[in-house]
């Protein structure tokens, strides 16, 4: 099996994924697991990007198969068939609380600690104003959190818990995925220029 690069997995991407809010998600996790990988791993450039894939592709197969008994069960099925090696199959599998693959390393706890965040943190730029990231903080993160009517599928106890799991303060790891977002503001459409245009 050749390298696998970050290219390999934009094109797994969006062979499986057509909708853009979808997409959109996948580079917030992407890019707050880059920022994991530089702060939890030891900021190699190999690291780096294999954290990076592994954000990206976590959810490519959700679009084609959300259901729980689908997802990510299908994407491991075509990740294990196209030659995908284990350690990215793995912590894929390990993000869906059902899937019963422990989180071991602290990849897999990244993984589990950004992915609803990042949905999370995207949901609450957009009913700002400038619909920017810019306007975002940890208070008014937590302040959303509270109101169950907002966002409600994304699962507050899974962005609690992992922070817990990645052994931060749950305010620190909101504060740092919102800086690791706002890095790629423009290309998730986070940084107002959207409020400009409507």
């Amino acid at each position: 099996m050749k390298t696998l690069t970050r290219n390999d997995a934009w094109e797994l991407l969006t062979e499986f994924t057509q909708s853009e809010s979808l997409r959109k998600h996948a580079l917030a996790v992407e890019a707050c697991m880059r920022a994991c990988a530089r702060k939890f791993a030891d900021g190699s450039p190999e690291n780096v990007e294999l954290w990076g894939i592994v954000g990206l592709i976590h959810d490519f197969d959700y679009e084609r198969w959300p259901s729980l008994e689908d997802h990510p069960y299908k994407g491991n099925a075509i990740l294990k068939e196209r030659g995908w090696p284990e350690v990215i199959t793995r912590a894929i599998m390990s993000h869906a609380e059902y899937s019963g693959v422990p989180r071991v390393t602290p990849m897999e706890k990244a993984l589990f600690a950004c992915d609803e965040l990042a949905g999370f943190i995207t949901a609450v730029a957009l009913i700002k104003p400038s619909k920017s990231l810019a306007e975002v903080d940890a208070k008014s993160v937590r302040k959303r959190m509270k109101d169950k009517a907002f966002a409600r599928k994304v699962n507050r106890d899974d962005i609690i818990n992992g922070a817990a799991e990645l052994a931060v303060d749950l305010d620190e790891h909101i504060g740092f995925c919102i800086e690791a977002m706002k890095g790629i503001a423009g290309e998730l459409g986070l940084d107002g220029s959207a409020a400009r245009s409507a």
